[in-house]
């Protein structure tokens, strides 16, 4: 079965022009152009994948993707800015975003994003032990991260490098290999994508931001887990 791919876009010439490549790429193409029935398009169609444009009529890509992450669906979702600002971007991924797209952007860079994504975002490549990090526990089978002061959703990024990280505490992971070993090893992105993701775990895992006691930055190599 092919996989299929949600597009939420209301720019008529990106939709087209997404509907016929993915579609000559071999995937099944569903299409919605307004954030306000993107959850119903979701619902309907199953995707496997969906790629989300942050300015819709209706209700943001920002709204769609909380809203997605609320009713605990972990479908992939690549977004797509127009805005270039830093801060978009991490609010993208804090809100449970996997990676993002910023317009104009190049289509086989669009295409081979989607191909890591289905590849390494698969819900079955996921354990589904608990296990802790400091005063927080983690469950991969709800995607949740549970400690005294409540519950928080995980992405499925987030939790694939929490588990990484916990497989092999005191190891010094470079920037390149946990974006290989979590992304893909087609991820085109920056190095910049991860340290943001490393940021919101930080405030989950209740981590001090400033002087972190858990996922420690090693300057100049990348990161490491103290449990």
């Amino acid at each position: 079965m092919k996989p299929k791919i949600l597009i939420v876009e209301d720019d008529p010439h990106i939709l087209i022009g997404l509907e016929d490549t993915l579609a000559g790429e071999g995937f099944a193409v569903a299409t919605c152009k307004r954030g306000d029935l993107a959850m119903q398009a979701i619902a309907e169609h199953r995707p496997s994948l969906i790629v989300l444009d942050v300015m819709l009529p209706g209700l943001s890509g920002y709204d769609v993707c909380k809203e997605l992450r609320a009713k605990k669906l972990a479908t992939p979702v690549l977004m797509l800015t127009a805005k270039g600002q830093e801060i978009d971007k991490v609010a993208g991924l804090g809100i449970g975003a996997d990676d993002y797209v910023t317009k104009p952007f190049g289509v086989r860079e669009l295409v081979a994003r989607i191909h890591a994504l289905l590849r390494r975002s698969q819900p079955t490549e996921i354990g589904d032990a608990e296990f802790s990090i400091g005063g927080s526990t983690i469950d991969p089978k709800t995607f949740q991260l549970r400690r005294s002061r409540g519950v928080e959703d995980l992405t499925a990024k987030e939790l694939k490098l929490l588990q990484l990280f916990h497989a092999h505490p005191g190891t010094v992971f470079s920037r390149d290999r946990l974006l290989s070993e979590v992304w893909g090893y087609n991820y085109f992105g920056t190095t910049r994508t991860l340290d943001q993701v490393i940021v919101q775990l930080r405030k989950k895992l209740g981590d001090n931001i400033g002087e972190p006691q858990h996922l420690i930055t090693v300057h100049g190599v990348g990161y490491k887990m103290i449990l």
